[in-house]
C-alpha cells in the first residue's frame, strides 16, 4: 500500500486491460480515474491536478503523445508514464524527450508497473525545485499583470491586444476581484497613449458630493473648502487613459456631464464656465449589470451605449480553474521577491487540489489573500500544505462533486441510479446558469454538445 493518497489518471482504450489495471492499482491505495480515450483524458486534466498519468501511446483520435504534452503543459510536476505495445528504442527515446518520467512496454508484469510508478514518484519527491509551478510564469502566459493560460484567458489577451490598438471607449465587466483595473492598465500600456498617464477613479469610493469635483476639477471658492483651483482626474489624464471603476455608482446628473465630455471632448470645472478641451480615452468598469440599471431607470441609456463601444468580460476564477496553479506561483514569487534571498516555495498537490476545487467567490483577490495567509503561517517552511489554507478550503472536498442522492435500500439498478444523478446535476447546472447551456457545460466539465445530448436523453 502507498503511504499517501495518490491520484492517478489511467488512459487506455482497451476496456478489459484498463479496468483490470485500475482495479489492481486501487487495491494498492491509488485513487484511479479511467479515461477510455485521449480526448477524455485531456478533459479530465483540465480541472484536476493528478499526481500520475499512465497512458498508452497508441490511442484512437488524440494519441498518448498528445495526452503527455497536455499533461505536462498544465502540470509540469506531474509524473507521466507511457505504455506501448511496440517497445522500440525510438518510442522510448521520444517519450522521454517529451517529458515522460518512465517508459514501459506491453505486456508488462503488474509488479513491474508498481515499481515504475513508485520510482517515478520518489524521483519527484526528491527534486529540490518545483518546476511545475515556476515554469507556468513564462511571459507568454501574462499580459501586463494579468496571469493565465486557459483558453478563456488567451482569448482575453488577444482581445486586449486588439482593443489597445484602437481609441474606442471600453466597458469592462466582471465580478468583484476579477482584475478589471489590471485589464484597463493592460490596454493603456499596450496603446499609443502609454507614454502618458493612466489615472484611476473608483466612483463608489468617493462621496457623491465630492465626485464631481474629483472628476472635473474645481476653481477656488467653488464650494466650502475649495481654497485653490485644482485639476480633476479628466484633466490629469489628458492624452492618456482615465479608468472609471464602478461607473454605475454615478448620480444621474453626473452621468449627464460625463456624457457631454464623451460627446464634445471638453469639460467645465466646478464653479467655472470656461470650457477646457481634453483628449482622454475612457475605460469604464462595473460589477453591476448596466443594461439592467438602464431598464430600471438608474443609468442613462445614451451614456451606456457611449461607454459600451467595446465590451470586455472578465470571467470569474471558478470558470478558469486551470489558471489557479499559475496564479498561485505568481503570487508566491511576488510576495517572496522582497526577501533576501527570495525563498523558493512549493505547494503540495493536495493543497493545489483544494484550491482548484473551491469556488472563489472573491475571485483573484481572494486567492491572493489565501496565498499570503499560507506564506505567513508557513513560517520558514519551503512548502505550504492544506493546513496553511483558510478554513473554508481546509474543509472543502478536493474536487469531488457533492452527493445529491442517497444510496437506496435493497437491490441497486446502477444504470438508472447513475442516470438520475446525471439528471439532477444537469438540472442544477441549468438552473444556476439560467438555462445557458454553454455555461452549464463549463460548470459540469462537459463539452456543450455532450451536455445537449445528455439533456435530450435524460430530461
Amino acid at each position: 500500500m502507498i503511504e499517501k493518497e495518490t491520484h492517478l489518471l489511467l488512459v487506455e482504450d482497451e476496456a478489459p486491460l484498463r479496468e483490470a489495471t485500475a482495479e489492481r492499482l486501487a487495491g494498492y491505495g491509488y485513487q484511479v480515474v479511467q479515461a477510455e480515450s485521449g480526448e477524455a483524458a485531456v478533459e479530465q486534466l483540465t480541472d484536476f491536478a493528478f499526481d500520475v498519468v499512465l497512458t498508452d501511446l497508441r490511442l484512437p483520435g488524440i494519441d498518448g503523445a498528445e495526452v503527455l504534452a497536455a499533461a505536462l503543459e498544465r502540470y509540469p510536476e506531474i509524473v507521466c508514464i507511457v505504455v506501448t505495445g511496440f517497445g522500440t528504442v525510438k518510442d522510448a527515446v521520444d517519450a522521454i524527450k517529451r517529458g515522460a518520467a518512465e517508459f514501459i512496454t506491453k505486456p508488462f508484469q503488474f509488479d513491474q508497473l508498481l515499481h515504475v510508478i513508485a520510482a517515478a514518484l520518489e524521483q519527484r519527491r526528491l527534486r529540490s525545485e518545483n518546476a511545475y509551478l515556476r515554469s507556468q510564469l513564462e511571459e507568454r502566459h501574462r499580459f501586463e499583470g494579468l496571469v493565465g493560460r486557459s483558453p478563456r484567458m488567451r482569448e482575453l489577451f488577444e482581445l486586449l491586444e486588439t482593443v489597445a490598438a484602437s481609441t474606442s471607449t471600453v466597458l469592462v465587466t466582471g465580478e468583484t476581484g476579477t482584475g478589471k483595473e489590471l485589464a484597463a492598465k493592460a490596454i493603456h500600456h499596450n496603446s499609443s497613449r502609454r507614454t502618458h498617464r493612466f489615472v484611476a477613479l473608483n466612483c463608489s469610493a468617493v462621496p457623491e458630493t465630492l465626485l464631481e469635483a474629483e472628476l472635473f476639477g474645481h476653481v477656488r471658492g467653488a464650494f466650502t473648502g475649495a481654497v485653490a483651483t485644482r485639476q480633476g482626474r479628466l484633466e490629469t489624464a489628458h492624452q492618456g487613459t482615465l479608468f472609471l471603476d464602478e461607473v454605475g455608482a454615478m448620480s444621474s446628473s453626473l452621468q449627464a456631464k460625463l456624457l457631454r465630455v464623451l460627446q464634445e471632448r471638453e469639460l467645465e470645472r466646478v464653479g467655472d464656465n470656461r470650457t477646457i478641451k481634453i483628449d482622454v480615452r475612457i475605460i469604464a468598469a462595473t460589477n453591476a449589470d448596466l443594461s439592467q440599471l438602464v431598464c430600471d431607470g438608474l443609468f442613462r441609456e445614451d451614456l451606456y451605449y457611449r461607454l459600451n463601444v467595446i465590451p470586455i468580460f472578465l470571467p470569474p476564477l471558478r470558470e478558469r480553474r486551470e489558471d489557479i496553479p499559475v496564479l498561485v506561483q505568481h503570487f508566491i514569487e511576488r510576495l517572496t521577491s522582497r526577501e533576501v534571498p527570495p525563498r523558493k516555495i512549493t505547494v503540495t498537490q493536495e493543497a493545489l487540489r483544494r484550491m482548484m476545487a473551491y469556488a472563489w467567490p472573491g475571485n483573484i483577490r481572494q486567492l491572493e489573500n489565501a496565498v499570503e495567509r499560507a506564506l505567513a503561517l508557513g513560517g520558514d517552511r519551503t512548502q505550504f500544505d492544506v493546513r496553511d489554507l483558510p478554513p473554508e478550503l481546509q474543509h472543502a472536498p478536493a474536487g469531488e462533486q457533492p452527493v445529491l442522492v442517497s444510496l437506496p435500500e435493497g437491490r441497486l439498478d446502477m444504470p438508472a441510479y447513475i442516470a438520475d444523478i446525471e439528471r439532477q446535476l444537469i438540472q442544477r447546472a441549468l438552473e444556476e446558469t439560467d438555462g445557458n447551456k454553454q455555461q452549464a457545460a463549463r460548470l459540469l466539465g462537459l463539452k456543450r454538445t455532450t451536455l445537449v445530448e445528455k439533456a435530450r436523453r435524460l430530461l
